[in-house]
């Protein structure tokens, strides 16, 4: 394990250590109804430590280079919340949903305008673009050197007959990996369990039927533009 955190988180620690703050504000209620806690601020102060050693554990993948840098900036601070809550005896189903319900709020406390923005970019055919360099980079055996902790994905074009607008398949996960060399396993589901919100509040559906966590060859990962009439934030 690495001593100190890589240059470029430390770099954005300001802003994670914010939003991980705000994650804890909001999951305040659930924290003491649903999990059962009284002393929150003890539990909000154990987090905040377990956050620096998760911080000080996250794999560089590229930087700004690289998208997925803003995935693990973004979710794994769900590791140390995960961590803390599991040696409090609180049950993984009971950490899962109080992590996917404070995501969510967190989420939607963005204006609606300025999540269906983010949303129509990453569906764009700029964006688009921009997913098939990176993943035709992330199979090569020179990334996978020098970025071991990275994940490797396919673009997948839609074929004759799918509804969806493009997809990737994630052949190998950092998630899975940071998980699997720290002793995270059991709480890798719960993590997986909060993209169907990342996307939906952005106005995208999410289709997956099955999880490298789960045990599948890949995780199978199919976009397309929520129907206009529906409510993102439902």
């Amino acid at each position: 394990m690495p001593e100190t955190v890589h240059p470029f988180y430390e770099s954005h620690r300001g802003a994670m250590e914010a939003a991980m703050r705000h994650r804890l504000d909001l999951a305040e209620a659930m924290l003491c109804e649903r999990a059962q806690l009284s002393d929150i601020d003890r539990i909000r102060q154990e987090v905040m430590d377990e956050f620096e050693i998760v911080l000080a554990q996250v794999p560089y993948v590229g930087g700004a280079a690289s998208r997925m840098s803003d995935f693990f900036m973004r979710l794994m601070g769900f590791m140390a919340i995960s961590r803390v809550l599991r040696r409090h005896g609180v049950p993984l189903a009971v950490i899962g949903d109080i992590e996917r319900e404070t995501y969510k709020a967190q989420l939607l406390t963005l204006p609606e305008a300025e999540r269906l923005a983010s949303g129509r970019q990453f569906m764009s055919s700029e964006n688009q673009a921009l997913l098939r360099e990176q993943a035709a980079k992330s199979v090569t055996k020179k990334h996978q050197e020098e970025f071991p902790g990275d994940f490797v994905y396919d673009f997948v074009e839609p074929g004759p007959g799918d509804s969806f607008e493009f997809g990737i398949n994630y052949k190998a996960c950092g998630f899975c990996k940071f998980a699997a060399r720290h002793g995270d396993k059991e709480i890798l589901p719960n993590i997986c369990g909060l993209d169907f919100d990342a996307y939906a509040t952005r106005g995208i559906r999410l289709e997956r039927t099955q999880t490298l966590a789960g045990g599948a060859s890949h995780c199978n990962f199919r976009f397309s533009p929520l129907p206009p009439d529906q409510d993102a934030s439902s």
